[in-house]
């Protein structure tokens, strides 16, 4: 136990020293688990032993005593909650005074072992505290999470040491950025030679060459809003590696919002990046990041746990849900963001009810923790508009931003607002273009469009992409849609707003349903993409009478009719950009202390944990009130496995024997429900209110259908347009 202790303090300081939190933590690992030292703890140990029970003695209780005595007050939190959870800060003294009575016999046996286990413990352990972590209620919070991240870490790895027998922790060396760098721009290189020349390749240069240039500057905020198609995959790459460098950081996290750029640009860094032979550079963590392949998943599966990798591609979920939560699983990985490049793409896609905690978090990791946060998209969003983020300098990483769009603008803009045309009205248009893309806002228009098309073009010309498909149908119709446009065959594409970000296709013609400003410009991106057309590619966006959209469109619609349109701005006008959002600020009134996300920054300057992660207590209920919680996507949805998705008859009937093999096991198989992933997607809880959707849902974890469940679609799925939810009335009688 005394080499445990000493083994979880001192790789506790290693992760913590980078943010000046080394001793803090060293003093938590060495506390954290003194509670076993008592006769009975290890008496019950003895007696458990053979057969891998759980002991069910306290064990915390005296370390966090000891530590609030000896001057780290609320820091203590860490060693109670190393294995439960941080709990909220202003009960803590009272559970803890709780639990040292039902266990005083325990702890009393226990302390008398602590000279021993700790001769050199420091009489004042609060001169260690930094002195800024004291002064700020906002930065003491962040350094406590920052603290248990490297506490719960290291009693991992020194824990999985000792049953693995090894003589040391698996710890993976700091990466030498400087090589990597090289063999990134190297290789990055050769495939730009293989591509050919474009128009927009000499803007794409001289982007990649503003960011490079960007890098040599001190860590802080950077901003890269470059058009779309302007090569900001590359571009904010390069600036990361070049940035981590020259100010010795520690590793580069991409983060973005969709699962299908988590994928297409994990698959560009790892291919500049990992080398033939060695330790993988690229960590690609996500829910449907494939760990079990037998190349790389037992690294990866390990790496993932704590991102112990030198790049990390994850999901703004991922990221910023492991900040905010408060469970050693989630939160493992969170004292890697501490001095290293957090590169957010599209981070126009933030949930704006979230942003006052997720910008003050960046803003803290920047200015007390080591971090530089670069905020990549074609639509910058004006986070200075905000309390939040209104002191925070910042530097453009594009030399003259105006003149790039400028020069980058490879469409004209149309509209059809009044009159307003149907969704077949613009189909039929559609049909009249050699190849076009329409995005509408929900899956029903999306279907309607289709349906239009599909009686009238040849096989193979009418394509649909939507969240009614699971992911491998989307990926397998991008990979046929991708083809035929580089072939130059005739494309017509129906998608939902899910092709806008990052999706790289390329069409003469977009039509876009009246949406929010940035999927406006995120879909014009679509059109010309590569500058080839001599007149410019055409954007027509159009307002359909008999059109949908999701319920939280109707704000941000109302302030994009407010700047753009006929005889106002186009989307890429970079100053209506800027009214835009500060109008969405204002109207959503993320500033008003009774919204969600204040509400959250006030439980986070309490030291609130549990409140945080899981929402204030319901004083009439009992219950923590989750809609007030920290939340980067609604979790109400159902999952949905599709087996009819899968490609071939073949690999569907493994999947029918996972779901069975799932049903029946007492215990949750990750690897099989990972295996489940890309056949699954969601279906909103209003679409159960369809007549006879809930009588073709079969659940597969637990018994019943209900939100956030896992469930079986036993109804039609259509080939090319996914789940039908108006399926014939005789499929429900059984």
């Amino acid at each position: 136990m005394a080499e445990h202790l000493r083994g979880t303090a001192g790789l506790a300081r290693r992760f913590a020293a980078p943010f000046g939190g080394g001793e803090v933590a060293y003093w938590l690992g060495a506390l954290h688990d003194v509670g076993k030292a008592s006769c009975s703890w290890q008496d019950k140990l003895a007696a458990v032993a053979s057969t891998g029970g759980v002991v069910g003695i306290d064990h915390k209780s005296l370390g966090t005593r000891i530590a609030q005595e000896h001057g780290l007050g609320l820091f203590s939190g860490a060693i109670f909650g190393h294995h439960g959870g941080l709990v909220d800060s202003p009960v803590l003294r009272a559970m803890l005074r709780q639990r040292l009575a039902t266990w005083s016999g325990e702890v009393a046996s226990a302390e008398q072992e602590l000279a021993g286990l700790l001769p050199d413990l420091p009489a004042d352990l609060g001169v260690l505290v930094p002195q800024g972590w004291r002064e700020d209620p906002l930065v003491g919070e962040m350094a406590l999470r920052l603290c248990y991240s490297a506490l719960v870490d290291a009693d991992s790895l020194d824990t999985a040491a000792h049953f693995q027998g090894l003589a040391d922790p698996r710890v993976r060396a700091d990466a030498d950025f400087g090589h990597l760098y090289k063999v990134f721009e190297q290789r990055r290189r050769v495939e730009l030679s293989g591509r050919g020349d474009s128009p927009v390749a000499g803007l794409r240069e001289r982007v990649y060459a503003d960011c490079l240039a960007a890098a040599e500057r001190e860590p802080g905020v950077f901003r890269l809003g470059a058009p779309t198609g302007a090569g900001k995959t590359l571009a904010s790459g390069g600036f990361a590696l070049r940035h981590a460098e020259k100010h010795g950081l520690r590793r580069v996290i991409v983060a973005v919002p969709f699962l299908t750029i988590t994928e297409q640009n994990a698959a560009v860094y790892r291919r500049l990046l990992d080398e033939e032979g060695g330790e993988p550079v690229v960590l690609e963590h996500h829910s449907q990041a494939d760990f079990d392949d037998p190349d790389a998943g037992r690294w990866a599966r390990l790496a993932a746990e704590n991102w112990d990798a030198p790049f990390v591609v994850t999901t703004f979920v991922r990221l910023f849900e492991s900040l905010y939560a408060r469970k050693p699983s989630a939160m493992r990985r969170v004292h890697r963001l501490a001095n290293s490049v957090i590169v957010l793409d599209e981070v126009q896609a933030l949930p704006h009810a979230m942003l006052a905690p997720i910008l003050d978090g960046l803003r803290l990791l920047v200015r007390h923790f080591g971090t530089t946060v670069l905020l990549s998209s074609a639509t910058q969003p004006s986070f200075w508009a905000l309390d939040e983020f209104k002191d925070v300098p910042c530097t453009d990483l594009i030399h003259d931003t105006p003149r790039l769009v400028s020069e980058l603008r490879r469409v004209r803009y149309e509209w059809q607002l009044d009159p307003q045309p149907t969704l077949s009205d613009v189909a039929d248009q559609a049909v009249g273009e050699r190849s076009a893309l329409v995005v509408v806002n929900t899956t029903a228009d999306a279907k309607t469009v289709f349906e239009r098309w599909s009686d009238s073009e040849p096989e193979g010309a009418a394509w649909h992409l939507s969240t009614r498909m699971c992911p491998d149908h989307r990926r397998r119709v991008l990979a046929q849609v991708r083809t035929r446009l580089d072939r130059g065959e005739r494309v017509l594409l129906v998608a939902t707003q899910l092709i806008e970000a990052g999706v790289d296709v390329d069409f003469p013609v977009v039509f876009r349903a009246m949406a929010p400003a940035d999927s406006l410009l995120q879909a014009a991106g679509r059109a010309n993409r590569e500058g080839r057309m001599a007149h410019g590619g055409r954007v027509v966006v159009f307002a359909p009478q008999d059109g949908g959209q999701p319920p939280t469109y109707k704000t941000l619609v109302g302030c994009t009719g407010r700047q753009f349109g006929p005889g106002k701005a186009d989307p890429d006008d970079i100053e209506a950009l800027g009214r835009y959002y500060r109008n969405v600020y204002d109207t959503l009134t993320l500033a008003d202390h009774q919204h969600v996300g204040q509400r959250i920054q006030h439980a986070r300057k309490r030291w609130e944990f549990e409140t945080v992660t899981d929402g204030p207590m319901d004083a009439r209920t009992k219950r923590r009130d989750r809609k007030l919680a920290f939340r980067m996507i609604d979790d109400d949805a159902v999952n949905v496995v599709t087996l009819q998705g899968a490609e071939t008859p073949k690999l569907r009937e493994e999947l029918e024997q996972l779901i069975v093999d799932l049903r029946h096991s007492p215990i949750r198989d990750l690897t099989k429900l990972r295996h489940l992933q890309p056949y699954t997607t969601n279906l909103h809880p209003s679409a159960l209110r369809q007549t006879g959707v809930m009588a073709l849902l079969r659940p597969i974890l637990g018994t019943e259908v209900r939100r956030g469940a896992l469930v079986e679609w036993i109804g039609e799925y259509d080939h090319a347009t996914g789940i039908n939810l108006d399926p014939n009335l005789e499929q429900f009688v059984f």
